[in-house]
């Protein structure tokens, strides 16, 4: 007889709630080398733009925008595509489209340019996201909430290594590396792509065959579109660290840059090395009591970050702003995996084209949305950006409840 698959594997793993890695070195590979690329992105397209081609930097965030924003749509076209070749080839593709971008900064010379590029590079990260969720229940059907969270560890440390990496080059070659590093970046995008094209895949099998009664697919679909809505505070939540923080500490607070820097190394250190631990020891089995659980905190620490500016309490900014970022953290561990693994399991047709890209649609529109309206309210009132998402947050908590799986065909909702 077999042992489970949890049996199998080491005890310490288990203890750490890792997913069973063997044989998955490449899928760990392409989603950590991927997330390097990214952590590169936004300060070397910035600073290429600006330092290299001597670009206004107004000139220059109009045409990032334009380009992200015309990038929005290809959402819907990624989710058609992955359901005529699957999610594999969605994704090796995103990658090979992101390269393409990237190596095509170096042939930039206008703002119109810079547009393009970007509308190039925005489309390969919305395809790979449109795919990613669907790619690893497709990898590890058993296994997927453990992925997760074991995804979103990896996505972290590619994230602050691609950034660190960016940093110590700039600060070690000066602005004279930029034509260097993009071209690293665009070949880092490569690599991912030839790492994905090997894997194997495993559909899983289905619960059921689709509901044929409209009013079935009618309830499946408005439940669907409550988690679109549910998942978008997270979206500017994710938006806000990197577009507001920095700003808030340095001109609000008056604090160093270097405030920004270790609230962004803590939330990095606590998300890498905690996700898969909570994810599978304390947090809530139900995805949607963790989503409730890790809305109500990260309530919590948006206005934890406000204190600091309110009247008479910049004394004590620094504490204040730590045990924030610890908040947020905690949050951010237990809705990452938790939406994530209720965008492919809500509905029987979650992990399809449609669905994902409408899922992956929500995260386009609030990382093109969060910096104008959190800038805008930042310049209006310190307090504001961190009221708005509270209540965001708590709008989606008490909408969470909705978000059961009951009445998919051949499965019970626990209780």
């Amino acid at each position: 007889m077999t042992a489970p698959a949890d049996a199998r594997r080491p005890r310490t793993a288990r203890r750490l709630g890792l997913p069973d890695l063997r044989g998955q070195g490449l899928f760990v590979t392409g989603n950590l080398i991927d997330s390097v690329g990214n952590g590169m992105l936004l300060p070397l397209g910035l600073l290429y733009c600006t330092e290299v081609l001597n670009l206004p930097l107004a000139r220059v965030g109009v045409a990032m925008t334009a380009g992200q924003a015309l990038a929005l749509p290809v959402t819907f076209v990624a989710g058609r595509l992955m359901d005529r070749v699957g999610p594999g080839r969605v994704v090796v593709w995103a990658n090979i489209l992101s390269a393409a971008g990237f190596a095509l900064f170096l042939c930039a010379r206008q703002p119109w340019h810079i547009a393009g590029v970007h509308l190039l590079v925005q489309a390969g990260i919305n395809m790979y996201f449109t795919a990613q969720r669907t790619l690893i229940i497709h990898v590890a059907p058993a296994e997927h909430r453990a992925w997760f969270a074991f995804t979103g560890s990896l996505r972290n440390i590619g994230l602050a290594a691609g950034a660190g990496a960016a940093a110590g080059a700039l600060s070690l070659f000066g602005t004279g590396s930029l034509r260097w590093l993009i071209a690293v970046d665009a070949a880092t995008y490569l690599l991912a792509a030839a790492c994905f094209a090997t894997l194997t895949l495993t559909p899983p099998k289905p619960d059921g065959a689709p509901p044929d009664d409209p009013v079935t697919r009618s309830g499946h679909t408005r439940r669907y579109l409550v988690l679109v809505a549910v998942n978008i505070p997270y979206v500017l939540a994710q938006a806000l660290l990197s577009v507001l923080v920095a700003v808030y500490t340095t001109r609000a607070l008056d604090l160093p840059a270097s405030a920004a820097s270790l609230l962004f190394a803590v939330n990095t250190l606590i998300v890498s090395a905690c996700s898969t631990v909570v994810t599978a020891h304390l947090a809530p089995k139900v995805p949607r009591r963790a989503v409730s659980t890790g809305y109500l905190i990260m309530a919590a620490g948006m206005g934890t970050f406000a204190l600091p500016a309110l009247p008479g309490a910049t004394a004590a900014a620094r504490a204040a702003l730590v045990a924030a970022i610890v908040l947020f953290s905690v949050a951010e561990i237990l809705l990452g995996p938790a939406l994530s693994e209720l965008s492919v399991t809500l509905t029987p047709q979650a992990a399809g084209g449609f669905t994902q890209g409408l899922y992956q649609f929500s995260w386009a529109v609030g990382m093109v949305a969060a910096p104008a309206l959190f800038t805008l309210l930042l310049q209006t009132d310190p307090l504001l950006p961190w009221g708005f998402e509270a209540a965001a947050c708590l709008i989606a908590l008490f909408a969470a409840p909705a978000l059961t799986t009951a009445d998919r065909p051949g499965r019970r909702s626990p209780r």
